[in-house]
């Protein structure tokens, strides 16, 4: 636009200042301006005036000073008249000038409002553009965003979009007159189904790679495993290097770290690789949309469909390919490796709990499978074969962290059907080895029979086998080398199902408790008093055994298992039906007491004295010699002092049992004395015997009750110092019973008196 005038109020001080111009071309650059806005505001005449008046004014000085400076005023005057002629030619150029001023001012107004149309048109062309230029970058945007999908990049065509919404479509959809605002709602409302398309774009993604997943779950569980045959061999040969590290299992954080130059990613490798990034981009760009929910959703739905795909309808374990079971079991292994990893990487994307419920899951229709197809199982071998493949299998997955209680219950059952079908192999010769014993100490002819019942048998003589003469016997009886021998072929059967993962002593423990020993009690009803002997000697040394084994055991436990004793059932078993054996022989022994000292003949009243013990006396001490020298001599000490102590024990109080008989009436010196006769042999016998001083203390109730109906002062066992000192074993009432029977020899026998007496010395005595 042209600059406009400048406004001058008056010209009283414009007007020197153009005179005064220091030069031509400030002159003509101050007079300009002053003479467009007298042409402009039709004050010509005005300044035209004031020029004159300053003209005026300025000759008035010139007079004055013409007056006092002549000459310098004709010079003065000469100059003014040029300044004068030059004054009025200017006057006729300004007039010039202003009409000049005023035929551009029409124009240049006619040309203003020219421009100010063209203006109008520009600013329409410059809006049109710019509304073109911002509706091509909205549609720039839009098909970025779209070839952002087309090259697979879907989160970048997302964040395309909104950007899109918040830079471009937002300021435009809020102001309603934008000229884009159309074209802006359109796209505002397909930006849903743009989205929609780059969600179902990315799903589908996801599916092929869910798919091709499925497809090798199989192959990476083949890897795992041959990764975890390979720790395994690894292991073995540290133990064998360094025995400390066998206390440690596969899995274990010593196993993990000696390890570590091993490090192998079964999900990154040579053979295999996963790559996971359409999983996680899936999850982004759910996340972005708002949509997580419904992702997770489905995708934990797709993954048990999986699954359910995965587990067959059967599994045969007959095979001679074995590859059915296995196969199961390495695309188990593959799926639920690849749900911990990608559980590792997502943590938000599954709950632990659905890992797990997928798991558990897997790992019951895999045992279901297998444990349908068992019952066509009947050979031990393939029970092996089967457990290789599940043992690999938990500690495979152990090392991912999943549990594994269910397998390992699983593998209890499969060790019971294992050791049913041992058992049946065993439990035969057992039976027939028990039944078929003779049941008497084995006798050894030579050292080499010796040397290979001592290699199979845990027995320690007490001489070495140079020191030993043959033929010799063992004390114990043929069975126990052979059970021995058929228990080493049992755990030799045995470990083959043991390994680094399982342990199990039950089953050898119930051939013991069932097949062994409960057979030999089965044979303590006998009345055989050897065959009984020899049944304690052999528990007695079964219990040993079993002692042996669980040391054997332990020491045979592998490295990874659980450390702490080890306890066998049929070692208490064994020990409980010794102490039942013990039992039975003191029922044999005392039994035969009793029909011994059941034929004692005595005449409680007779007239003269015995001279001799009785007979039944030397029949009872003959038995008790013979059964310590022959039948218990194989028995251990301490046994056979218990069997004395305990025969003893009951002889005695069987024969007190005989005078305190309620057939008894009456008893005198007589027959007191030969009471006392047959106490004195038998107390003489015991006294002979080895301990015979420990054991006559089960004799001394009754010599202490014979002393007590011989004493010549009976009143001293009614006072209680004396009785504690000499009578302290006697049993008050068994002791008044029979003072009360005795009876004088040559007095016929009444009862009035000395019952009545004795009566009422008791009752003071109490």
């Amino acid at each position: 636009m042209p600059r406009r005038p400048v406004a001058f109020d008056d010209y009283g001080t414009a007007v020197p200042q153009i005179i005064l111009s220091s030069s031509d071309s400030d002159f003509v650059d101050q007079l300009i301006p002053v003479l467009k806005d007298a042409a402009h505001s039709n004050r010509t005449p005005a300044l035209v005036h004031r020029f004159g008046r300053y003209a005026e004014e300025r000759e008035a000085d010139i007079e004055r000073i013409g007056l006092t400076k002549h000459e310098e005023f004709l010079d003065s005057v000469s100059r003014l008249q040029h300044v004068r002629e030059g004054t009025v030619s200017l006057t006729g150029e300004i007039l010039k000038l202003n009409q000049s001023i005023q035929a551009s001012t029409e124009k240049l107004a006619e040309q203003k409002g020219a421009l100010v149309n063209t203006k109008a048109v520009r600013q329409n062309i410059a809006d049109a553009s710019s509304a073109l230029t911002d509706s091509l970058k909205i549609l720039h945007a839009v098909n970025h965003a779209h070839d952002l999908v087309r090259r697979k990049n879907y989160y970048s065509a997302l964040k395309s979009l909104e950007d899109l919404q918040n830079e471009h479509l937002v300021p435009i959809l809020q102001n309603r007159y934008a000229t884009q605002h159309r074209l802006a709602d359109v796209i505002q409302k397909s930006i849903p189904a743009s989205q929609k398309a780059i969600s179902e774009a990315v799903m589908s993604d996801l599916n092929t790679w869910l798919f091709r997943i499925r497809e090798t779950s199989q192959f990476l569980g083949e890897v795992s495993f041959y990764h975890t045959e390979m720790r395994r061999t690894r292991q073995r040969k540290r133990v064998e290097e360094d025995s400390f590290v066998g206390k440690f299992k596969l899995n274990s954080s010593i196993e993990l770290v000696c390890d570590e130059s091993e490090e192998f990613d079964v999900l990154d490798n040579e053979e295999l690789q996963v790559d996971f990034t359409p999983l996680f981009e899936a999850l982004h760009i759910h996340d972005a949309l708002g949509q997580s929910e419904r992702f997770r959703a489905e995708y934990s739905t797709t993954r048990r469909q999986q699954k359910d795909l995965l587990i067959p309808t059967s599994v045969e374990l007959l095979s001679e390919d074995e590859s059915s079971l296995s196969s199961l079991l390495e695309g188990i292994a593959g799926f639920a490796i690849i749900e911990k990893a990608t559980t590792r990487r997502a943590p938000q994307l599954r709950p632990a709990a659905d890992v797990e419920e997928l798991w558990e899951s897997m790992c019951t229709a895999a045992i279901n499978l297998t444990t349908k197809a068992l019952n066509d199982v009947n050979n031990a071998e393939v029970i092996l074969k089967i457990k290789t493949f599940i043992s690999l299998f938990i500690q495979t997955m152990e090392g991912w962290g999943y549990s594994v209680s269910t397998l390992d219950a699983f593998l209890l059952k499969l060790f019971d059907k294992y050791a049913e079908l041992l058992k049946r192999r065993f439990s035969e010769d057992f039976q027939e080895i028990v039944f078929t014993d003779d049941y008497m100490p084995m006798a050894i002819n030579t050292l080499e029979e010796y040397e290979k019942v001592v290699s199979v048998s845990w027995f320690s003589h007490e001489k070495t086998a140079e020191e030993l003469t043959f033929p010799c016997v063992l004390p114990f009886s043929q069975m126990y080398p052979l059970c021995c021998i058929d228990i080493r072929n049992f755990l030799n059967q045995f470990y083959f199902f043991s390994d680094d993962h399982f342990q199990h002593p039950d089953s050898l423990d119930e051939l013991l408790t069932e097949k062994v020993c409960k057979s030999l009690v089965e044979r303590l009803s006998s009345q055989y008093l050897g065959q009984i002997v020899q049944i304690l000697i052999n528990l007695e040394h079964f219990e040993i055994a079993c002692q042996e084994l669980e040391q054997l055991l332990i020491r045979a436990r592998s490295s990874t298992s659980a450390g702490g004793p080890l306890k066998l059932n049929a070692t208490e078993e064994f020990r409980n039906n010794k102490k039942t054996a013990e039992k039975r022989i003191f029922e044999l022994v005392n039994s035969k007491i009793d029909d011994l000292v059941d034929t004692a003949e005595y005449d409680w009243t007779p007239s003269t004295t015995a001279t001799e013990p009785s007979n039944y006396m030397q029949t009872l001490t003959r038995y008790l010699s013979n059964i310590m020298n022959s039948t218990l001599l194989g028995l251990p000490r301490e046994i056979k002092e218990l069997i004395y102590f305990d025969a003893l024990s009951h002889a005695g109080n069987k024969i007190l049992a005989l005078p305190l008989s309620a057939d008894v009436k009456h008893i005198n010196a007589h027959g007191v004395s030969a009471l006392a006769q047959d106490v004195q042999y038998l107390t003489e016998f015991v006294d002979s015997l080895e301990n015979g001083q420990m054991l006559r203390e089960n004799l001394d109730e009754l010599q202490q009750t014979v002393n007590l109906i011989q004493s010549d002062n009976q009143d001293e066992f009614f006072d209680i110092s004396t009785r504690n000192k000499k009578y302290g074993r006697v049993d008050a009432h068994n002791g008044l019973k029979l003072l009360e029977k005795l009876t004088p020899v040559t007095q016929a026998p009444t009862k009035s008196a000395p019952l009545s007496n004795f009566s009422s010395r008791f009752g003071m005595m109490k």
